[in-house]
């Protein structure tokens, strides 16, 4: 079975820098419902787009600053302008007003001075963004679970709150008096009961059902998962899509020998698919200084990455099943045929692992192990460079 490992993030949506004369603010959420914070308080402002219709209330005021009822000199008017600030992957600092047009440099100017702290903290943010898509590669195993524990059922409360029941309405004296209006109030205290024991019964039903999917997963997790090679590959599967990657990565896996064995092949990354930048903050400037790596660096992180990959695999596998007392791992890449230019699978590294020598793993202190020297340990086969570039290899075999 093939599992695809996707990562997406979304930063900030709905935030607007707004720069006058007068000072800067920042505004969030989108039009007809957004909260404005600056130097004179923070308001809310909500509005029907389109209309013309809106309102303003105060919701909080400047630190530092009580509110006074004496008479104070009308402000000076001033004009202001919503602008969103935005850096790009090679450094390039934007911005731009509502509509995406670029705003003027002078305004640009203003709003520098006026929030040099926050567009140095966009600055940095970026940089730790591009640097940090470059160190987690070579670090996956850092997460790498300790396969000395055994799975363990954890179940979940049932918080469905059950019905309230109803609250019978008592005759009055009027309605002992007269008949239709005793009737209309009974009808309507048995309607009430009526429609709480349905919810009752409701309530109960799910109840029980989620009883019962509980003790399934109960006996998944501690009986099946050691007995049964089909759930073996559901919790394994799990698992495996349980980790957030940094780069899209296809496994294939098989179950051998009553769960003792376990086959993963893997379609690694590409090298071309390695970032290649790093960036740097400078002392001065409001600037992002963002630099390509050398080839050499970059085939030492594909090779750093390879590495990683290959630890964590193996690892997330002993975890998850207990039975398996054996892994090998096999990655392939996609690389032309310099006779043909045909595009073919070419192995890169195959590693058989033992339970038994990788329980002898420092677990707490993984960020301390290079994966590379970690899998030497077993029977690894691999032909790597001295400039981290690995050539083709045969694999280990199935059962061999």
């Amino acid at each position: 079975m093939a599992l695809r490992f996707r990562k997406s993030i979304k930063l900030a949506p709905g935030i607007r820098w707004n720069v006058s004369g007068s000072g800067s603010s920042w505004t969030f959420g989108p039009r007809g419902a957004s909260v404005g914070i600056g130097k004179r308080g923070t308001y809310l402002n909500t509005g029907i787009p389109g209309t013309g219709l809106y309102a303003r209330e105060r919701i909080g005021n400047p630190a530092g600053r009580t509110v006074s009822n004496s008479t104070r000199p009308s402000a000076q008017p001033t004009t202001s302008v919503s602008m969103t600030c935005g850096i790009s992957d090679d450094g390039t600092l934007s911005f731009e007003d509502t509509n995406g047009n670029a705003v003027d440099e002078r305004l640009v100017e203003v709003a520098k001075k006026q929030n040099r702290d926050a567009i140095q903290g966009l600055i940095q943010t970026k940089c730790d963004e591009i640097n940090g898509q470059v160190e987690v590669l070579g670090r996956l195993h850092h997460d790498t679970p300790d396969c000395r524990t055994a799975p363990k059922f954890q179940a979940s409360p049932f918080d469905l709150a059950p019905p309230t029941p109803p609250r019978p309405q008592v005759l009055g004296f009027l309605d002992k008096l007269f008949k239709s209006r005793a009737e209309r109030i009974s009808a309507a205290n048995a309607a009430s009961a009526s429609n709480y024991e349905a919810n009752r019964q409701d309530w109960l039903k799910a109840k029980a059902e989620f009883g019962t999917k509980v003790a399934e997963r109960r006996d998944f997790v501690e009986r099946l998962i050691y007995t049964d090679i089909a759930s073996m590959e559901k919790f394994l599967e799990e698992s495996l899509q349980d980790i957030a990657w940094p780069r899209e990565t296809s496994v294939d896996f098989e179950i051998n020998e009553g769960g003792a064995a376990v086959l993963l092949d893997v379609d690694l990354p590409e090298l071309e698919d390695m970032p290649t930048k790093l960036a740097a903050v400078p002392s001065r400037g409001l600037k992002l200084s963002v630099k390509e790596m050398p080839a050499s660096k970059v085939q030492k992180l594909y090779g750093d990455h390879v590495h990683s990959v290959a630890f964590r695999l193996v690892g997330e596998v002993f975890t998850a099943l207990p039975t398996a007392q054996r892994v090998t791992f096999s990655g392939y890449s996609q690389r032309r045929d310099k006779g043909t230019g045909q595009l073919s699978d070419e192995y890169l590294i195959s590693a058989r692992c033992q339970r038994s020598a990788w329980e002898s793993m420092d677990f707490k202190g993984l960020e301390s192990v290079d994966p590379a020297q970690a899998l030497s340990r077993f029977e690894l086969i691999r032909d790597q460079l001295r400039s981290g570039a690995f050539k083709a290899i045969v694999p280990h075999q199935h059962g061999v």
